[in-house]
């Protein structure tokens, strides 16, 4: 018995100390390997929110711009056909915020967020009641019923403006039955962008010759010498004439910024630069076009290393200048 006894014995605390280690390094490995592919998981989550927004963002901007001078021409309410001297259905702001409850795009706002526009789109509803019967939607979703004139047209406006804590956002404004409102569409917005695509051809044939911002076609406008014995008169002759009747497409560009702890690793190696409608506009009119060119040292520094993703895209208007 003494004998087998003798040819069994334990582990030394040499070869325990040695099985410890090896066991805690193989720990250390496997814990590396879980925060790397945790950090990489929460890294891809972070990009395919920033798409989800950026996507979410230019499908509803794309809807309402499409929607831009609608007419139900089943409905009784119906006009013949736009009149010359309607105002027209698109219009935009260079470098201005809103406020939510004024009319339309009045009372704009300076200093937007890095330089942000404005877009205003107008459609006529459909149905009888004031949200309409649910087959003509606002940016923020509502129904639309029938304008009995064109001044009772729909509105869908896209304008960035400040949370309560800070962070940009892209808002919708429209007119509801109780007055003016805004909704937010999406939030971590560093600046939005609008072109217009301005045809230039006499008669216009509906394809645009060249794209401008807001202050090229209002300054065109500007220098329009109006018709008319009083001020009405001219006010329907500018209506007429207006070269906001002439844009046939828009192109917009958004900039967003995720959320807090989503760091974008390539900002480590130094500021970047952001041209929103491509390099060559924005070294010919980056100047005089505030926003179009965004350098990310000009950026917060609480956002600046930021994971960040730019959007854009061109959308054709489907109906013609009212």
């Amino acid at each position: 018995m003494n004998t087998v006894l003798r040819g069994h014995h334990g582990m030394s605390l040499v070869e325990l100390l040695v099985a410890l280690s090896l066991g805690a390094l193989l720990m250390l490995a496997a814990s590396s390997v879980l925060l790397a592919a945790s950090g990489s998981y929460g890294e891809q989550s972070a990009s395919v929110r920033l798409d989800d927004n950026g996507r979410y963002a230019l499908d509803s901007i794309a809807r309402a711009v499409r929607q831009s001078a609608y007419v139900n021409w089943d409905s009784g309410a119906a006009p013949v056909a736009h009149a010359d001297d309607d105002s027209a259905n698109i219009a935009g702001l260079d470098a201005r915020s809103l406020v939510k409850n004024s009319e339309g795009i009045s009372g704009a706002l300076p200093g937007a967020l890095h330089g942000s526009d404005v877009l205003a789109l107008r459609f006529y509803g459909s149905g009888q009641q004031q949200g309409g019967d649910g087959s003509v939607l606002n940016c923020a979703g509502f129904g639309v019923g029938a304008a009995k004139a064109e001044t009772q047209r729909g509105w869908s406006i896209f304008y960035v403006a400040q949370g309560a804590d800070g962070v940009g956002e892209l808002r919708c404004k429209y007119r509801g039955a109780n007055g003016w409102g805004a909704d937010a569409i999406i939030r971590g917005v560093d600046t939005f962008q609008v072109l217009y695509g301005l045809d230039t051809d006499t008669p216009p044939d509906g394809v645009a010759n060249r794209y401008v911002n807001a202050s090229v076609l209002d300054a065109r406008d500007a220098a329009l010498v109006l018709e008319g014995a009083d001020a009405a008169e001219r006010q329907r002759d500018f209506h007429r004439r207006t070269h906001w009747k002439r844009v046939s497409g828009v192109r917009v560009a958004l900039l967003l910024h995720g959320e807090v702890g989503q760091v974008d690793k390539m900002a480590q190696l130094g500021p970047s630069q952001f041209d929103l409608f491509g390099k060559a506009y924005a070294e010919a009119h980056g100047a005089s076009d505030t926003g179009v060119r965004i350098a990310r040292a000009a950026l917060p520094a609480a956002t600046r290393s930021r994971l960040r993703q730019l959007v854009q895209t061109s959308i054709m208007l489907r109906n013609g200048p009212a």
